[in-house]
């Protein structure tokens, strides 16, 4: 099926791609959500469905029936808020994202389409719990960090906000990996969250279109008109969809995540297969498929490279032309594309999608150069999530020119237009080279977050911090170039699924002290904080905060065979390996601590738990040493019977959504330490202190508006800001001096060094060593100091409980704020100017 002309108006038969017969079409009669009716559903779907009998039905087999009875209900409001969409031709959102990170779905539904008692009652008269078979959901692997995670409260929000919304991403079969520790080493095994299926998805095999790879461009020359260029891709694949419906709160509304993946035109090359090449007849099969097998494929050789950007090309031409086949369902043109569409832009994943959409414009819709780039820019937004000029995409000339030539020929053409406008403006060679869409100092590169920039009508760093240093750094020309473009939107997550879901004791206590209205408006969570000081309500908060560190314990018992004690202060830890993230300054504290409680017997420590969770990339070696180092580390305290439980360390494996949000309700410390300037916002930052953890963290990300909002007595800042981080390393900064006159580090650097965590393999951390005495990059060294000193004033405020709950209880309080909601609400009145249903 080749739809890559968007000829076809009826292809997606969903409710949203019906024109006018959706308009007549009849409401379904809403079902009846008591626990009778649900108990009746949930035993014919079982039957029926599922094709079992419940005297042999497994646990498995009992969620898939009550996720389809689940389903149900939400296809009802899902097909209203389409309709209610397309009836009133309003405006949509289309997000587009490499990662979607959305976790489990049944408890989500449940919870946003208000279920959560009857169900329970329901599934009870099978002598069915639902707490255990939620737990066999599997976790979708769409994502790995706080970018997928954000699209996910984003997408969430939307629903909730009622803004009409689509989200476009890859379905992958094996997400990144699952992780699990061997010998203290990270070990990557393909996560298979689609063996059993996905009872969430519909695949829409009639919305499928044609992608295109390689060959070569010609020029036609139509009469009456000037030449046309058209493309020959020499290999095309189809991209395919399946969508997932993405419940609102209340089920305000329903919006759809249509996730693409990738067939072969041919899966079969019987020629070859009959000839007696059985596995060559597969080659095209495999090749596309390859595409959507996993997130992030290595990109360290050419091959990782070619495939990222094939992944990458594939979801933003497959959403594009799907976005302008359904808008040529509803109107006769393209021309009031921008007036009826926004695109966000999730980062720079999808900025070939600039170049991609002009193509289809121009080449394929025929439109004018001039019209076509101002209603792109008009309908382009893109979000930046880093300042790393690793992360800011760049790809060599020379594979995006063979795998996309007329897109490279478009970017050529949109970079002398950029070049022009920018030169007119009095712009001298330095800032050309720094605006230019091609870098041409580093074998020739195009530049994908300066394509996005450019054909993007707002660019919106994601915390105030971040924003301002997107202007000063990354963007600097192309800000002063357009400097009414960047704007900020501090990030925020959905109360939904990290309070009211993972935390049901604290949600319990709220609604019990400030009443349920919190629920509809976060805002209303800061009428906790007059609770702070009131005793009984400090009491009840630790009861919760105790219970969800005993759930945590019993976890981390279970899967690793190690008892932790629930009455210590757990000092968490979870989030991407990075180094910029200083999981290793953490570590370092951990060892220093040990020695200091083996030296000192005799002082009063305060049991402490650190706990580690988090992916490194597979090609990222220091990311993985530093893995190995907690492990290593961890191994030594832990069997150490000179520390007793006054220090337990642990490194949780395979770190996702679930195991997230059994962690972040148990935390008592958040560990927000990113070298200051590096980290565009943060979102775990957020889920913490709305579950009454305290933040030690740098002035970095949306740390210093959570600073703004929770108050300086009530998160613990330490270290270096972004200024002095930048001045040190202008100085050329080292740590060997702090090393030499700082004990505490020098003791710890040492005993790693000499090889006491690791005498199988005493230099195995050589190379982390080096770096701390020679570069001192991420400001270890330099922060060290400051960072002991923090944390032991966190350990003297645990002695105070009456004073640590008050604190944690304010942290709850004030982070309304640092809803997703808000976030979205901001984006819909300032970026994308849509009304909403809600």
């Amino acid at each position: 099926m080749n739809l890559t002309n968007s000829e076809s108006k009826n292809a997606d038969l969903s409710a949203e791609a019906l024109g006018n017969e959706i308009k007549s079409a009849p409401n379904p009669v809403p079902r009846a959500n008591d626990a009778d009716t649900l108990a009746e559903e949930i035993l014919e779907k079982l039957t029926y469905s599922v094709g079992k009998d419940p005297i042999v039905a497994r646990r498995h087999d009992w969620l898939t029936a009550t996720t389809l009875a689940v389903r149900d209900r939400i296809i009802d409001h899902w097909f209203a808020t389409s309709q209610r969409g397309y009836k009133e031709s309003l405006k949509r959102v289309y997000y587009l994202s490499l990662e979607f990170l959305i976790g489990r779905l049944l408890r989500d539904a449940i919870s946003n389409l208000g279920l959560d008692k009857t169900l329970p009652v329901a599934l009870s008269r099978y002598n069915i719990n639902l707490d255990l078979i939620e737990l066999l959901e599997p976790d979708a692997a769409l994502g790995n960090g706080g970018l997928g995670r954000l699209a996910a409260c984003f997408m969430e929000s939307m629903a909730s906000t009622g803004v009409p919304s689509y989200g476009y991403g890859i379905r992958y079969r094996h997400g990144l990996f699952r992780q699990e520790i061997a010998d203290g080493s990270q070990v990557e095994l393909p996560e298979n969250w689609l063996a059993h299926g996905n009872p969430w998805e519909f695949e829409r095999q009639e919305a499928s279109y044609e992608i295109g790879f390689g060959g070569k461009v010609i020029s036609i020359q139509e009469e009456g008109k000037g030449p046309r260029q058209v493309w020959r891709p020499a290999e095309r694949l189809l991209a395919v969809a399946y969508d997932v419906p993405i419940v609102g709160w209340r089920a305000a509304s329903v919006n759809t995540l249509r996730l693409w993946s990738a067939q072969a035109l041919d899966p079969i090359l019987l020629d070859a297969f009959n000839s007696g090449d059985h596995i060559g007849a597969l080659r095209e099969a495999n090749k596309a498929e390859a595409i959507t097998q996993v997130l992030y494929p290595a990109d360290s050789h050419l091959a990782g490279q070619e495939l990222r950007l094939r992944q990458e090309y594939f979801f933003s031409s497959a959403s594009l032309q799907d976005i302008l086949r359904r808008h040529l369902s509803q109107y006769p043109s393209l021309d009031n594309l921008s007036d009826k569409v926004s695109i966000q832009l999730n980062d720079t994943h999808p900025a070939v999608s600039v170049a991609e959409l002009m193509r289809l414009l121009v080449d394929v819709h025929g439109m004018d150069w001039d019209k076509a780039w101002k209603i792109t820019q008009e309908t382009f937004s893109y979000t930046n999530h880093t300042l790393l000029p690793e992360a800011l995409e760049t790809w060599p000339v020379h594979i995006f020119e063979r795998l996309l030539p007329r897109q490279m020929q478009i970017i050529y053409a949109i970079n002398a237009a950029v070049i022009s406008e920018a030169q007119g403006k009095g712009f001298d060679g330095g800032k050309i080279a720094s605006l230019s869409l091609i870098d041409e100092g580093h074998g020739r590169r195009v530049r994908m977050g300066q394509l996005a920039f450019v054909g993007s009508h707002a660019i919106n760093g994601v915390s105030a911090l971040h924003t301002e240093l997107m202007k000063e750094t990354v963007f600097r020309a192309l800000h002063e170039l357009y400097p009414d473009r960047i704007q900020n939107k501090t990030n925020g997550v959905t109360p939904r699924r990290w309070l009211f879901q993972s935390n049901r004791g604290l949600t319990k206590l709220l609604e019990e002290t400030i009443g349920p209205e919190f629920k509809d408006n976060i805002d209303k969570l800061k009428d906790f904080d007059r609770f702070a000081t009131d005793p009984e309500t400090r009491k009840r908060f630790a009861a919760v905060k105790l219970d969800n560190k005993k759930r945590l314990a019993k976890l981390i018992s279970e899967r690793m065979a190690l008892n932790v004690n629930p009455e210590a202060i757990f000092d968490i830890q979870v989030k991407r390996i990075h180094e910029y993230k200083r999981q290793l300054l953490n570590v370092l504290e951990a060892v220093a601590l040990y020695e200091q409680i083996r030296s000192h017997p005799e002082q009063n420590w305060t049991p402490r738990v650190k706990i580690f969770a988090g992916k490194a990339a597979p090609s990222y070696f220091k990311a993985k040493l530093i893995i190995h180092l907690i492990n290593d580390v961890a191994r030594v305290i832990d069997s150490d019977p000179a520390v007793r439980d006054l220090l337990k360390v642990v490194f949780i494996p395979n770190y996702n959504v679930s195991l997230a949000e059994t962690i972040m309700p148990a935390a008592d410390i958040s560990e927000q330490i990113s070298t200051a300037g590096l980290e565009a916002s943060g979102t775990g930052n957020m889920k913490f202190a709305l579950n009454g953890a305290l933040t030690i963290g740098t002035l970095d990300g949306a740390n210093v508006e959570m600073l703004e909002h929770l108050g300086d007595e009530n998160i613990f800042i330490f270290g270096l800001n972004a200024d002095d981080v930048a001045r040190r390393r202008n100085d050329g900064h080292s740590g060997r001096g702090i090393i030499e006159t700082t004990p505490l580090l020098k003791s710890a650097i040492d005993s790693i060094a000499s090889g006491v965590f690791s005498p199988d393999e005493p230099q195995r951390y050589r190379d982390l060593i080096t770096d701390l005495y020679d570069r001192d990059w991420w400001m270890i060294c330099a922060d060290f100091d400051a960072y002991w000193q923090t944390q032991r004033q966190l350990d003297a405020l645990w002695l105070d409980k009456d004073a640590w709950y008050e604190k944690a209880i304010r942290n709850t309080a004030r982070m309304g704020w640092f809803s997703s909601d808000r976030s979205i609400r901001e984006y819909a009145h300032d970026i994308w100017n849509v009304k909403t249903l809600s």
